[in-house]
């Protein structure tokens, strides 16, 4: 049996986090926090994710801040990260790209259209073949 993708999902909003859980654990090891911290925490344990998605707008630490802390570690800067939002400000979105987010999508999203952007920057870095991501 081959190792399964784990993906942590990062919001405040317990819906969300229920909809990337309930779509995404057949195919992915799921890992859901409520905020930045218990994340950050999670991953200081030596918990390496091959992807993040995590919200722009959250308490304490907000995802833009989050990006930045990740995109400087020397452990987390490689893992992959997706920013979903309510806005749709072209302005964060040039923002949280430039500070290192990998991709962003605008909240309410389609799950399937975010496995596709999963599955894509898992393939780009060689993670995911072209036959496991379309499901054979």
């Amino acid at each position: 049996m081959k190792k399964r993708h784990r993906i942590i999902a990062i919001d405040d909003e317990p819906s969300v986090l229920l909809i990337i859980q309930h779509y995404f654990e057949e195919k992915f090891d799921v890992g859901v926090f409520n905020n930045p911290a218990g994340a950050l925490s999670w991953m200081h344990e030596g918990n390496l994710p091959d992807m993040i998605i995590c919200d722009l707008n959250m308490p304490e630490i907000n995802g833009f801040e989050f990006v930045k802390m990740i995109r400087s570690s020397g452990f987390f800067s490689s893992i992959p990260l997706i920013v979903l939002s309510a806005t749709e400000s072209s302005e964060k979105k040039i923002e949280i790209l430039n500070a290192g987010a990998d991709d962003f999508m605008v909240k309410p999203f389609n799950p399937k259209e975010l496995e596709a952007r999963i599955n894509s920057i898992l393939r780009r870095m060689g993670k995911l073949s072209l036959a496991s991501s379309n499901g054979e």
